[in-house]
């Protein structure tokens, strides 16, 4: 089979059902969020080809810019926001996202809550935590993300359910999974967002429910 993205794409695939199996999970438990940022229409049609419909986004305008068209073109398409969201993007967030995987912070809370009522369109949504610390990357920290699912949910009438990370980059993945793990028993969410291309497969043990794969099928970004 040749190199091409759709090629790739069935490997992913394939890896992830075998680490399903050695964890002892379900096959299908773990769905694939293919990464398709920075890529267009056309290296993204491909992949749409093979019947693959779950994708995620950093940007807002970026996924604004050719998602509609290619909506049009394949059916059932579900779209996730995986990169940090402005407030000032909140609208076209909640008309153009099926999934906001990036909730992290009250003011953001309350601007869904005004575009769901102003809308009438509901995203599922993921808290996102800082599950490292770190301070150039967005998230609750650990030790407020339990509280601030409540608060989402008490405050703002929110139907969080899940809970998404980005471990280090230096780090064995493996604790901060199963922090997250943690975290997410404590908060009472069911889906589990971690696992990236070189990580995937370590998260899969640790109860993640979708994990988000992009350069192991697209290439190596420009």
């Amino acid at each position: 089979m040749s190199d091409t993205a759709a090629s790739r794409l069935q490997d992913i695939k394939a890896r992830i059902r075998a680490a399903e199996d050695e964890a002892g999970r379900a096959p299908g438990s773990v769905e694939l969020v293919t990464v398709s940022k920075t890529f267009d229409a056309d290296a993204i049609r491909p992949v749409l080809q093979t019947g693959q419909r779950v994708f995620g986004e950093n940007r807002v305008q970026e996924a604004a810019g050719k998602w509609p068209a290619l909506r049009e073109e394949f059916a059932g398409v579900e779209l996730h926001l995986i990169g940090p969201l402005q407030s000032n993007k909140t609208a076209e967030a909640v008309a153009l996202f099926d999934v906001i995987e990036t909730v992290d912070r009250e003011k953001i809370a309350r601007e869904i809550v005004r575009e769901i009522a102003r809308q009438g369109r509901t995203p599922r949504l993921y808290v996102q935590v800082d599950i490292g610390e770190e301070e150039q990357k967005a998230g609750v920290p650990p030790r407020e993300a339990v509280d601030f699912v409540r608060r989402c949910r008490e405050d703002f009438g929110l139907a969080i359910e899940g809970l998404m990370c980005i471990p280090p980059v230096d780090e064995h993945p493996g604790p901060y999974f199963a922090l997250l793990q943690k975290l997410a028993g404590e908060a009472g969410v069911e889906k589990l967002s971690m696992g990236m291309s070189g990580d995937f497969e370590r998260a899969i043990p640790f109860g993640a429910t979708s994990v988000r794969v992009g350069s192991a099928i697209f290439g190596s970004r420009g």
